[in-house]
């Protein structure tokens, strides 16, 4: 019974809320809710009418969730994992070059520059370290296999994104944290010097090194607690040196606004595009993998590399159905998709692409 509560807790925080439980009621100041244009009445809002859960639906969601659903949405093998420890040996690359460290964790090498985007390492995506989302199996890394990083990249505050224990362990290793409106307070909240934090309302820039930064607008929402949904922004990235363009979701619903990113800062050579955790019941919150595809060429997107999947439980499909689909859509719309496994270091343009989860699919299914 406490079992059965404990995840009811958990998936009303997740599915409810916002992705977490922290029982908090953080206080915009007056100068953020003046620099963003979609401040309004205290909290954040999106661009396009945002429903996060359809009326009625929340404790549905729930009970699917616990009781329904794929029996296929935890793999009954471990996924394939490439130790990156030892992946940085010297200065980054000069030309572009990316990790996959699970979920939307990802490590990029461009223009000399490492830049890391919602770090996530530890084994839950939840408020608590025994109970909650649990990953797949065990990250490619840590936090202390790093080397030195230029930027560290969070798009919102759900827990499958900003990982407390991984954003301290960082710290040190850090020249500088990049946050959408809301999360600086959080991050010095946890002994981040604020001298190390720049806070971005939508398509604010800044420069990093030679290096530009740009928060663009995703179709999301916020909040780590009971009381705090949207009291913090949410975005997607833009990275752009001499050597490549680069864009990462976060998290996001379909939105018209891939199309204006496109225009202002494409064409991408890489588009880090989320494929999972979607359902008819949160239907503007996250894509699905054919609005993936249709996102990606709204952005004017070269090369699409899926992100958000394989490493959580965080909605009712099969582990393996986002990527499957993503392929399908893909191939129809004749965009290019690269799959690695997490902690392959790639370089894309040379990358020779493998379906590696289908013999897991295949393993699993003869188990």
């Amino acid at each position: 019974m406490m079992r059965a509560i404990s995840i009811l807790l958990i998936l009303f925080a997740a599915i409810g809320p916002g992705c977490g439980w922290n029982f908090s009621n953080l206080i915009i100041s007056g100068d953020i809710m003046k620099r963003a244009k979609n401040h309004r009445n205290g909290v954040f809002v999106n661009s396009e009418p945002t429903t996060v859960m359809k009326p009625g639906t929340n404790w549905d969601a729930i009970y699917q969730y616990l009781f329904r659903g794929s029996n296929e949405r935890v793999p009954k093998l471990q996924l394939p994992v490439v130790s990156a420890k030892d992946s940085f040996q010297g200065p980054a690359s000069e030309a572009t070059r990316f990790v996959w460290l699970g979920h939307s964790s990802v490590l990029l090498e461009l223009g000399g520059k490492r830049v890391l985007i919602d770090p996530v390492f530890s084994e839950r995506a939840s408020f608590l370290s025994w109970m909650g989302p649990k990953r797949f199996q065990p990250a490619p890394l840590q936090a202390q296999d790093l080397p030195a990083l230029d930027a560290v990249l969070i798009s919102h505050d759900h827990y499958d994104h900003l990982d407390k224990t991984a954003v301290k362990e960082l710290a040190p290793k850090t020249a500088s944290f990049h946050v959408p409106l809301g999360l600086g307070d959080i991050l010095k909240d946890w002994g981040i010097p604020g001298t190390k934090i720049i806070e971005y309302a939508w398509w604010d820039e800044h420069n990093v090194n030679g290096m530009t930064v740009v928060a663009v607008p995703g179709r999301h929402f916020s909040g780590r607690g009971l009381f705090d949904r949207n009291k913090t922004l949410w975005c997607s990235w833009v990275v752009i040196s001499e050597k490549g363009r680069i864009y990462h979701t976060g998290d996001t619903g379909m939105t018209a606004q891939f199309k204006e990113i496109g225009e202002r800062f494409g064409p991408f050579d890489l588009a880090f595009m989320k494929i999972a955790a979607y359902n008819e019941n949160w239907p503007d919150i996250h894509v699905t993998p054919e609005q993936a595809v249709e996102a990606a060429k709204m952005l004017k997107g070269k090369m699409v590399v899926p992100i958000h999947w394989g490493t959580f439980d965080l909605s009712l499909h099969s582990w393996h159905e986002p990527i499957e689909r993503l392929i399908t859509a893909a191939a129809q719309e004749q965009v290019r998709v690269i799959t690695p496994k997490m902690g392959e270091f790639v370089d894309a343009e040379n990358y020779e692409n493998v379906f590696w989860w289908r013999e897991i699919m295949k393993q699993g299914k003869e188990r």
